[in-house]
């Protein structure tokens, strides 16, 4: 997957007012260089943070908030009252402000020096009640935000600003992302539609159609030569079957599945798109739903949701982006089957052809099975079991008056035996609190039976991705109890209907 942080910025923003004069402006400007200096060594947030120069009148901080907005580079700001700045003085270019905002609540020093604090270190150092006095501005004027406290060459505070960082950077692929549907949704399901309009309202991102036959016509444009790369670069990636091998009865079928990767890629390129969908019941002059070229494609950070799903491929895309770098991966996943045994109850997950290997740390073997529904020749894909870690099943439900992300707290496990005769890439996991509790909490939110899984980003990324984005978010997880559960369910829709107006 290419870097999505590469070129990003992050702006530093320290508030402070001229009351105090140039000498202590100039030790903030100091200080708060300081500041973005720990930050970026902390090795915590993947995106550079850049200093800007200090903020003291209104002026000059609504033209900051207009330049960050404008600046493609810039995914989001952090602000900072280093000394008492006048809350007043933000409300134009908080109004302004259209990137993420993250509000840093620290000071320049560890310590207090306590033998020699004097009312000059007083005056300099005032984020105590300078950053209280932005908080209730921000509060006032419904700035959705994110707030960490502490000093910043602490870990538990850099650490907590790259999973913000994170977030905004899975925003800002929202902002920019297109999506293209390869057909419409399956036929009489309910869950994958949706409100594309809204979608891109709320989140930016663009859905589209493009007809399946375009596809078609991008594979029968490929070149021998670029399957030929391809299945080389197979036979050194995968433990491939011995049919599809290159003097193997069913290798043409491979280089079929090839050639959908080589279109998919050109044709997703060509119109910019960072997602797609396809369905098994609109395929056009394809001879196969593709398998491979989509497990692929996901590993190059490209969402996907199958049978149509654009809402889920836009969360695969957005998993992608905020977990790159990091330990994991992130795929489209569908719970299929449970494990009622007690005391070992578990979820089987999987999907037709489409799980990403990013979820493995194992080598996937390549397969050819035959497929029951699409009438069309037998799939090639990659057959594995997703590695244990803990993880995330997330899923984007239309409400009709809005979406709502439902998050549950899994831990992937090894899968009980093995699964000889399961010819699809699966995991297994146990979903917190228990499989009951989960299952009875996801029905009751109206949760997807379609989901992105990530073992990569954490629960906190996806609370600033939801604040950011002004969507609910729904979670269960160890602490989860049903009636509690559905009792928030209940507050949220009334707070939703609200603050939204007539």
């Amino acid at each position: 997957m290419k870097n999505p942080f590469e070129g990003k910025q992050i702006w530093l923003l320290t508030g402070s007012q001229g009351l105090y004069g140039e000498e202590t402006l100039a030790q903030v400007a100091e200080q708060s260089q300081q500041v973005a200096a720990l930050l970026n060594q902390s090795g915590d947030i993947p995106i550079e943070v850049v200093w800007r120069p200090v903020l003291t009148d209104s002026e000059s901080i609504l033209r900051a908030m207009l330049d960050a907005g404008s600046d493609d580079s810039v995914i989001g700001v952090i602000a900072w009252m280093h000394t008492f700045s006048p809350a007043k003085m933000w409300i134009r270019g908080l109004e302004a402000l259209r990137k993420p905002l993250l509000h840093l609540h620290t000071q320049a020093n560890e310590a207090l020096p306590w033998d020699t604090i004097d009312m000059d270190f007083m005056n300099l150092n005032q984020a105590a009640h300078g950053d209280r006095e932005f908080g209730y501005i921000l509060t006032r004027l419904g700035i959705a935000r994110t707030t960490v406290v502490g000093y910043a060459g602490h870990h538990d505070v850099t650490g907590r600003i790259g999973i913000w960082a994170r977030a905004a950077a899975g925003w800002d692929a929202a902002q920019h992302l297109s999506l293209a549907r390869f057909g419409d949704n399956m036929r009489y399901v309910a869950v994958t539609e949706g409100d594309k309009t809204e979608a891109e309202i709320r989140f930016g991102a663009s859905v589209n159609t493009w007809g399946i036959n375009d596809l078609a016509q991008a594979i029968a444009q490929v070149t021998d030569a670029q399957i030929d790369e391809l299945i080389t670069e197979y036979l050194a990636s995968y433990d491939v079957a011995p049919e599809l091998l290159p003097d193997g009865a069913r290798h043409e079928s491979l280089r079929y599945a090839a050639s959908q990767e080589v279109a998919l890629r050109t044709l997703l390129e060509s119109i910019g798109a960072t997602a797609f969908t396809d369905t098994f019941e609109d395929l056009g002059a394809l001879r196969q739903l593709p398998g491979l070229a989509v497990q692929r494609l996901m590993t190059e950070g490209y969402g996907f949701g199958a049978e149509g799903d654009w809402k889920t491929a836009v969360l695969v895309r957005i998993a992608k982006v905020m977990g790159y770098g990091l330990p994991g991966g992130a795929s489209l996943m569908e719970d299929y089957c449970y494990n009622f045994v007690p005391g070992e109850q578990k979820i089987l997950g999987a999907h037709m052809l489409e799980i990403c290997p990013s979820l493995t740390d194992d080598r996937p073997r390549l397969e050819i099975h035959p497929l029951g529904i699409g009438d069309r020749e037998d799939p090639v894909r990659l057959v594995f079991d997703a590695t244990p870690r803990p993880g995330l099943v997330v899923a984007l439900s239309d409400l009709r008056d809005r979406f709502r992300l439902t998050a549950n707290v899994v831990e992937v496990v090894e899968p009980d035996q093995p699964l000889p005769n399961l010819p699809v890439a699966r995991a297994v996991w146990r979903p917190a609190p228990d499989l009951a509790t989960s299952a009875s909490c996801w029905l009751a939110a109206g949760a997807a039976h379609h989901t992105v899984m990530t073992t990569a980003v954490p629960l906190e990324a996806w609370h600033d991705f939801a604040a950011i984005a002004g969507v609910e978010l729904a979670v269960i997880d160890e602490q989860t109890t049903a009636r509690r559960f559905e009792d928030e369910l209940r507050w949220s829709a009334v707070y939703y209907r609200v603050s939204q107006g007539l």
